[in-house]
C-alpha cells in the first residue's frame, strides 16, 4: 500500500498549490491509474461512501471524472445494478462496515463488477485488511488495495476543512471531556489533518497553542485550553506512522503547522468583514457557495437559477477579496466600459440617459450580443449581487455598527460609546444588536457579572436565547477561571495600548477602504511563525525545530516581505469610495490569471490549523500573505463559518471547568 514515486513536496519540480495536488491526486493517482493497459476507452464505475463523496466533490467536478474514464458515480450503501463487464473504481473510508459491503458486492459466483480497485481514503488497521484476504473468491478480483490518505475536504485553493461542523460543541461543551463524540471527533479531526501531509508530502513541525495553565500556575485549565495540546498530539503520532509506513515520505521537517483553537480570536467570527466574499456570506441568503436570483424569460416572468460563487468565475476570482465599495466601482466601470465599446448595447442602454441598467436592460443585451452571453450573464449577476448587499448595508444602517465595532476592538470607543449607540438606534436589528454585544462581552468581560448584564440585555432587547451566546463569548475567552491571565498571550493584548484595545493598529499598511481597518490575529500569528519570532513557551512544538531551519525561514521572508513607509493611521480618514484605472469591461485582471506562477518561487508552507471554525476573513488573510511572505499558506479548520452559523454553535456550548490531574493527554 504505497504511494506512487512523484515527488509532490514544496522541495522539488514545479511548485502546484493545495488543491491542484489534491485534485492530481484524485484524478491522476486514483482514477488514471486504473484505466486498463490494453483499451483506453474502458470505462468504470466510482463507487464512494457519504465521506469521499464529499471529499472528490470538493476538488473535482463531474466533467473531470467522466474524463478519466468514469460512467457512473455510486453509493456503496444503495443498491446498485450489476455491471459484470466492468471494473469497479472504490474510494472509501476503511470502515468495518464499507469493508462489508466491498466483500458483498465482489464475492462469490456473480460479483458487481469485473475488477475492483480499492482506494481508502485513511490509513486502514490489519484486521480489516486480514478480513479482506479471507474471502478467497475476492482476492482475484482485486485489481489494487491502496491507501489515498485523502480525508479532508478541499473549501479553496489554500484552504481545507475536516467537516466537523460540531467541534465546539463536542470538543468544548459540557461534559465532553472522555465521552465517546469528544475522543472521535479529535481523533478523526487529527487523521484527516495528516492526511493534507500525506498528499502533499510534508512533514511539518508541529506546534500548538500551549494551555494558559502552563504559563501561570494560578490559571484554572479550561476543558478547550488542552484540545489544541492533544490535537497536536494526535496529528504527531500520525505523521510518525506516515514517516515509518510510506516510503516517499519525508524523514526530515519540511514545513511548519501550527495548530489553535477558536478562543485565540473570539472577535473575528462576529465583526462584520467588508469584503466582497463575506458580505456575500453574512447578508445573503446563501446555501455554501451557492446563490439563487431570479432572471427574465422571453415570457417576461422571471425564472430562478442557481450559481455558484466559485473560482471558475473570473469575476468572482478578481472580486471576492475586494471591499465591497471597491468590488462596486470595479462593477460599474465593467459595465461602462463594455457599453462603450459595444453600439448594439448603446442602443439597448440609451433611453436610460446614464442611469443604472436594469436586470431586462441586461438581457436585452444578451439578445443583441449574443458572442457577449457569457460575459453580460456573469457580468450582470455580480452587479445584481453588489447592488443587493450595498442596499442591505444602506437599511441596516452597517456603516454606523460597523464604524463602532472597529472601535471598540481599537480601544477608541467604550461602555459609554455602546449604550449611547443603542438608545439612539432603536431601528438596529436584534442580530446586530447581538454581535456588538458579542463582541463588547469579549472586550469587557467583567462588564457581564451581576445585574449588570439584565441591564445590559434589557438596553440591547436581547432575548435570554441571545445571552447564552454573550455569556459563552466570555466563557470561550477564560473568564470566569481563578484568573483570566490576559497577559499571558502576548499577540492578543498589546500592554503599551489602551486598556481595553484587542487589536493594535497597523501602522505599516495603508488603509485605503473605510472599516477595513480590522484584521484577524492569524495574521499577526503566522508572521511571527515566519519569522520564527513566536515564542515557545506559548507556542510549542512536539517535535523541537532546529535554529537552521527557522534562520533559512526568517532570512527568506527578510528578503522578500517589503513593508510600505511607515505613517498614522489617523493622518488620513480612509474614504468609502475612491477612483481605479479600469479594464476591459468584463475579463479579470492579468495578475489574477498569472499568480499560480507565483507558486514557483515560494518558500516552505506554512500551515495553520483553527479548531470551532475558521472565518472568511482567515481564509482572506492566507491569500494575502502568500504573496507578502513568498510562501503558501495553508489554513485548515473544522468548519468554515459565517457570523450566524458561528452564534449558533456559540448556543450550543456550556462552560466548564476541569482540573489538570483529570487530564491523560
Amino acid at each position: 500500500m504505497s504511494f506512487s514515486d512523484s515527488d509532490l513536496s514544496s522541495q522539488g519540480g514545479d511548485y502546484k498549490n493545495f488543491r491542484h495536488v489534491t485534485r492530481d491526486r484524485l484524478l491522476c493517482e486514483m482514477l488514471q491509474s486504473t484505466r486498463a493497459k490494453d483499451s483506453k476507452s474502458t470505462w468504470k464505475v466510482l463507487i464512494m461512501d457519504k465521506i469521499t463523496v464529499k471529499v472528490i466533490s470538493h476538488s473535482c467536478k463531474m466533467a473531470d471524472i467522466t474524463e478519466e474514464g468514469v460512467s457512473l458515480v455510486e453509493d456503496i450503501y444503495k443498491r446498485r445494478q450489476p455491471l459484470p463487464s466492468m471494473d469497479a473504481v472504490y474510494f472509501i473510508q476503511p470502515t468495518k462496515e464499507n469493508v462489508v459491503m466491498f466483500l458483498s458486492d465482489m464475492s462469490g459466483k456473480s460479483p458487481l463488477y469485473k475488477k475492483a480497485y480499492v482506494f481508502f481514503s485513511s490509513p486502514v488497521n490489519k484486521e480489516l485488511v486480514a478480513h479482506i484476504k479471507k474471502d478467497t473468491s475476492v482476492l482475484p478480483r482485486i485489481g489494487g488495495l491502496s491507501e489515498m490518505n485523502l480525508e479532508y475536504f478541499a473549501i479553496d485553493s489554500q484552504g481545507f476543512i475536516t467537516d466537523h461542523e460540531r467541534a465546539m460543541e463536542e470538543l468544548l461543551g459540557e461534559n465532553a471531556e472522555g465521552s465517546h463524540m469528544y475522543n472521535d471527533c479529535l481523533n478523526t479531526m487529527a487523521t484527516r489533518i495528516s492526511t493534507a501531509f500525506a498528499s502533499l508530502r510534508e512533514f511539518p513541525y508541529v506546534r500548538y497553542r500551549a494551555a494558559k495553565s502552563s504559563l501561570d500556575a494560578s490559571t484554572v485549565t479550561t476543558l478547550h485550553d488542552l484540545v489544541p495540546t492533544k490535537l497536536a498530539a494526535g496529528v504527531w503520532n500520525c505523521l510518525s506512522r506516515y514517516k515509518a509506513k510510506i516510503h516517499d515520505f519525508p524523514q526530515r521537517e519540511t514545513c511548519e503547522l501550527l495548530i489553535v483553537d477558536r478562543s485565540i480570536d473570539q472577535i473575528a467570527p462576529i465583526i462584520h468583514e467588508w469584503t466582497y466574499d463575506a458580505m456575500c456570506h453574512d447578508l445573503l441568503n446563501m446555501d455554501g457557495n451557492k446563490y439563487t436570483h431570479e432572471v427574465p424569460n422571453k415570457t417576461g416572468s422571471t425564472d430562478k437559477k442557481e450559481v455558484l460563487l466559485e473560482d471558475h468565475d473570473p469575476i468572482w476570482l478578481e472580486l471576492w477579496h475586494a471591499h465591497i465599495a471597491d468590488a462596486s466601482e470595479r462593477l460599474h466601470e465593467k459595465m461602462t466600459n463594455f457599453i462603450s465599446k459595444n453600439k448594439a448595447a448603446q442602443i439597448h442602454h440609451g433611453s436610460r440617459d446614464g442611469g443604472e441598467l436594469s436586470t431586462r436592460d441586461l438581457q436585452k443585451m444578451v439578445e443583441a450580443l449574443p458572442q457577449y452571453t457569457e460575459q453580460i450573464d456573469k457580468l450582470s449577476l455580480h452587479v445584481e449581487i453588489a447592488g443587493k448587499i450595498n442596499g442591505i448595508i444602506r437599511e441596516q444602517g452597517l456603516r454606523e455598527v460597523g464604524q463602532l465595532e472597529q472601535d471598540l476592538v481599537f480601544g477608541d470607543a467604550g461602555t459609554k460609546e455602546l449604550i449611547n449607540f443603542l438608545r439612539t438606534k432603536q431601528d438596529i436589528s436584534c442580530e446586530n444588536k447581538l454581535r456588538l454585544m458579542m463582541i463588547y462581552a469579549s472586550i469587557y468581560p467583567e462588564k457581564f457579572e451581576g445585574d449588570k448584564a439584565s441591564k445590559l440585555m434589557q438596553l440591547a432587547q436581547l432575548s435570554s436565547d441571545d445571552m447564552i451566546a454573550v455569556n459563552n463569548m466570555r466563557y470561550l475567552g477564560g473568564y470566569g477561571t481563578k484568573k483570566t491571565s490576559r497577559s499571558g498571550f502576548t499577540l492578543k493584548f498589546d500592554a503599551y495600548k489602551k486598556k481595553h484595545a484587542v487589536r493594535k493598529e497597523r501602522k505599516s499598511e495603508e488603509v485605503t477602504w473605510q472599516l477595513s481597518k480590522f484584521y484577524p490575529l492569524i495574521e499577526e500569528l503566522i508572521e511571527k511563525l515566519s519569522k520564527g519570532e513566536l515564542p515557545k513557551d506559548e507556542y510549542p512544538c512536539m517535535n523541537d525545530p532546529s535554529s537552521s531551519f527557522h534562520e533559512t525561514s526568517q532570512d527568506a521572508s527578510a528578503s522578500t516581505t517589503h513593508h510600505a513607509p511607515a505613517q498614522s493611521m489617523r493622518s488620513r480618514r480612509a474614504t468609502w469610495a475612491r477612483p481605479r484605472s479600469s479594464d476591459d469591461g468584463y475579463s479579470s485582471d492579468s495578475v489574477l490569471r498569472h499568480s499560480s506562477s507565483d507558486f514557483k518561487k515560494m518558500d516552505q508552507r506554512i500551515f495553520i490549523f483553527i479548531i470551532g471554525g475558521a472565518t472568511r476573513s482567515e481564509l482572506r488573510v492566507v491569500h494575502k500573505l502568500t504573496t507578502k511572505l513568498k510562501r503558501e499558506i495553508i489554513l485548515g479548520s473544522s468548519s468554515i463559518d459565517d457570523p450566524s452559523q458561528f452564534i449558533t454553535k456559540l448556543k450550543m456550548l456550556s462552560p466548564q471547568e476541569i482540573s489538570l490531574d483529570d487530564l491523560e493527554i
